[in-house]
C-alpha cells in the first residue's frame, strides 16, 4: 500500500438536536461548553467515535473501549503484549504496531508499559491525522430535566425506587471541527491512501450506530464533510489559512435546523476543495 503524497486538511459540520454529544463528568455530565457558552465536543470524544466506525467497518484497532472491544483482552498491555510477544527492538516494535494497528498509524500512541528495566517497555508514535475539539456555531442552550427511578438497584438500597437524577440535553446546535493529515508523519507510521481513504469514510458516517440514550437515533448527523487535498507534502498554504476559508453562519437569530445557516468555502488558487454530504 503506498503512503500519502499530498497534505489534507478536512472540516466537519455536525448538528445536534435534542441529545448529550459529549457530556462532562466533572459538571454532573451537563453537555460540555466553554465560559462564554458555546458548546464543546472534545478532540478525544470524536477519536474514539472515529476508532468505533473503523471497528465496524473491520479495521484493527489498538485502543478498544470496554463496552465496545472486539477482542478478549482486557487491557492495552495484554493486546500490546499479545502482539509484540518478546520482542524487545524498539524500531521493529514501531514498525510492527504501526502496520498491525489503524489507530496506532493514524493517530499516534504511548506505549508505556511497567516492567523490569529490562522488560518494560516506552515508545511513543506520532500519528499523521490531528483532530480539533468541535465548538458550536451558537452559544447553546441545555434543557436539564429530572428523572427517577422505577426499582431499587440492590436488595435493601437504602436509596428508594423513587430516587431523583438529572439528564441533560442540548436542544439544538451546529458544531464544527477541523483536521489534518501530515505527510512526513504519514511515511513514518506508513499511513496508507487507503488508510486516508478510511478515515474519510468514518468521518463522514461518524455517528451510524452511536446511539444511546444520551443521544437517541437520529438525534446526531454529520451534515457536511469539507475534504482539501494540497498539491505537495508540506501544502500549499498553512492549515490556518485553509481552515479560515470555511465559514457556518445563522440566517437567522433563532436557527432551529442546517437550513437556519450558510456554509460557505473560499477558493483558494490550486487547492482541491470536495464538499461531501454525511450519511
Amino acid at each position: 500500500m503506498s503512503t500519502i503524497t499530498n497534505k489534507i486538511d478536512f472540516a466537519l459540520v455536525i448538528s445536534v438536536k435534542n441529545a448529550n454529544p459529549n457530556g462532562d463528568p466533572l459538571n454532573g455530565n451537563r453537555p460540555r461548553n466553554t465560559y462564554e457558552n458555546y458548546g464543546e465536543i472534545s478532540d478525544v470524544c470524536i477519536k474514539r467515535k472515529i476508532r468505533n466506525r473503523l471497528m465496524q467497518e473491520g479495521k484493527s484497532i489498538f485502543v478498544q473501549s470496554d463496552d465496545n472491544k472486539l477482542d478478549e483482552f482486557q487491557s492495552l498491555s495484554d493486546r500490546f503484549n499479545a502482539k509484540v510477544g518478546k520482542i524487545k527492538d524498539k524500531k521493529e516494535i514501531y514498525n510492527l504496531v504501526c502496520s498491525e494497528w489503524l489507530d496506532v498509524r493514524a493517530f499516534g500512541q504511548v506505549f508505556a508499559f511497567k516492567g523490569s528495566e529490562k522488560e518494560g517497555v516506552s515508545i511513543g508514535v506520532r500519528g499523521p491525522v490531528s483532530i480539533q475539539p468541535a465548538f458550536s456555531v451558537d452559544p447553546i442552550s441545555i434543557t436539564s430535566t429530572q428523572i427517577t427511578k422505577s426499582v431499587n438497584s440492590e436488595p435493601g438500597d437504602k436509596k428508594g425506587s423513587d430516587t431523583m437524577g438529572m439528564k441533560h440535553r442540548v436542544d439544538f446546535a451546529i458544531y464544527t471541527t477541523f483536521g489534518s493529515i501530515n505527510v512526513e508523519l504519514a511515511n513514518k507510521t506508513g499511513f496508507s491512501d487507503d488508510d486516508k481513504e478510511a478515515i474519510k469514510y468514518a468521518l463522514r458516517t461518524l455517528f451510524r450506530n452511536d446511539t444511546s440514550s444520551a443521544r437517541p437515533e437520529g438525534s446526531m448527523e454529520v451534515v457536511r464533510l469539507v475534504w482539501w487535498e494540497h498539491n505537495n507534502a508540506v501544502g500549499q498554504y498553512p492549515s490556518a489559512k485553509v481552515h479560515r476559508t470555511f465559514k457556518v453562519v445563522p440566517k437567522t437569530d433563532t436557527p432551529s435546523s442546517i437550513d437556519d445557516y450558510n456554509i460557505s468555502i473560499e477558493p483558494l488558487d490550486s487547492l482541491s476543495v470536495e464538499v461531501i454530504d454525511g450519511e
